[in-house]
């Protein structure tokens, strides 16, 4: 990646703040799952030199290494759902968007369904935090005097800019241009074909990926983003000219610009000066003494 795109990727995420959004735990990750049909209870789930592990030894193991977590983990979640409806504590879509568009733009290339598989995870991650959030704070003032200053001095930081993910395979002659366009069409990878006829030696070999830019971006050739307009995302141009070459350009993801009025922000800034005022983590543990709850941990 050249140091001019990095540089705009890195705008682009301290415009948008992405240090008070990363909230969710950074321990957790995607990993394999084995289809529950796939697992016969009754054998070894594996064996070594013939001495075997049962379906119950791993279970055990599941649960005495991460049950109290993942069922805390669960309960947590439900308590805040129930409270939030409870207290009628709703969050505006806005927001949600806001902060989809900003974990979006951390992603690489990432097929259509993928990125609604994790922009449905996103958002129930998203909801939980801010509704948790406005639980905790509930019953601290803040003044409004200090609401204001705070929205003044940082209120760009809620700001996201349009911005555009792109890749691009970038050659020397219309020519050429016209013969990987034509190999596109044909059903060839953009990708490849950017690994093997780019000659941006900053992109080529990430296959023409040149990451999410803001519109306002220095880094990239203007007619770039007038050529984005015109097409869908997961598409790619027709050969065009550019001040660098002759290039064929594929948009992935587009995102709008989103921007906040104090009204719209204040409630949130509100709740966040609060809990730094409290000395409040963002956990839900003082939250469980205001239901019945027993699990099999105890009380």
């Amino acid at each position: 990646m050249s140091k001019k795109l990095l540089f705009s990727i890195i705008v682009v995420l301290l415009i948008t703040n992405v240090a008070t959004m990363l909230f969710w735990k950074s321990d957790q990750s995607e990993s394999p799952v084995v289809e529950d049909e796939k697992i016969d209870t009754k054998k070894p789930v594996a064996t070594i030199d013939g001495d075997k592990v049962s379906y119950g030894d791993w279970m055990k193991s599941l649960q005495d290494n991460y049950g109290k977590k993942e069922l805390k983990n669960i309960i947590d979640r439900q308590i805040v759902e129930k409270l939030a409806n409870e207290e009628n504590i709703t969050i505006s879509d806005k927001v949600l968007e806001r902060d989809i568009a900003l974990l979006t733009t951390m992603q690489g290339p990432t097929s259509k369904e993928n990125l609604e598989k994790l922009e449905q995870k996103w958002r129930s991650d998203i909801l939980y935090r801010y509704q948790l959030e406005a639980l905790l704070a509930k019953g601290i003032d803040i003044p409004e005097e200090e609401v204001q200053t705070y929205y003044t001095k940082y209120n760009k930081q809620y700001h996201f800019d349009e911005s555009v993910q792109f890749s691009h395979i970038l050659v020397s002659t219309m020519d050429t241009a016209e013969k990987v366009y034509s190999e596109l069409e044909n059903g060839a990878s953009f990708s490849l074909l950017a690994k093997e006829y780019s000659i941006d030696e900053d992109t080529r070999d990430s296959g023409g990926y040149l990451g999410f830019n803001s519109v306002n971006t220095e880094f990239l050739p203007s007619n770039y983003f007038d050529i984005a307009q015109e097409l869908e995302e997961y598409s790619y141009s027709e050969p065009f000219v550019t001040s660098n070459g002759v290039a064929i350009l594929y948009l992935h993801k587009s995102l709008p610009e989103i921007a906040f009025s104090y009204e719209e922000l204040k409630p949130f800034i509100s709740n966040e000066l609060a809990l730094k005022s409290s000395n409040q983590k963002l956990v839900a543990d003082p939250l469980w003494e205001k239901l019945d709850i027993n699990w099999v941990y105890g009380e």
